[in-house]
């Protein structure tokens, strides 16, 4: 395994306080791209490069944006979590630079979700 640098560290500290300001009302709102192998196959960088382009286009600096692996719906590719603060979280599917531009619009600054890019509104439960 190799050694973590100085810049290693200092993503992780960023990403670990970026999950922990969400929680406590710093930012409003979290963007999960889902960059697993299929979601990049499929199309979510680019997705990620139009979300970010309009984040830097509206000055928006209150929105975390972060990618995870796969979401096991390789199928539904390019894929997108939206979660606002006090919220249920949304997953979208089926991405492209437009539809996520539209999500960023209406959902994220709007604050209304896209019924008809989502897939389903809500968290996953372990009990």
């Amino acid at each position: 395994m190799p050694r973590l640098t100085v810049d290693d560290l200092k993503k992780i500290k960023e990403d670990y306080k970026a999950s922990l300001t969400l929680r406590e009302g710093g930012y409003r709102a979290k963007v999960t791209i889902h960059m697993g192998t299929c979601g990049i196959a499929a199309g979510a960088r680019k997705v990620m490069e139009a979300l970010l382009d309009e984040m830097t286009k509206n000055n928006v600096k209150d929105v975390i944006v972060t990618t995870s692996g796969c979401a096991g719906l390789c199928s539904k590719e390019p894929m997108a979590t939206v979660e606002v603060i006090n919220e249920a979280p949304v997953k979208y599917v089926y991405l492209n630079e437009d539809k996520i531009k539209r999500i960023f619009k209406e959902h994220v600054i709007g604050g209304k979700p896209v019924e008809d890019l989502a897939l389903v509104v809500g968290s996953e439960t372990a009990y």
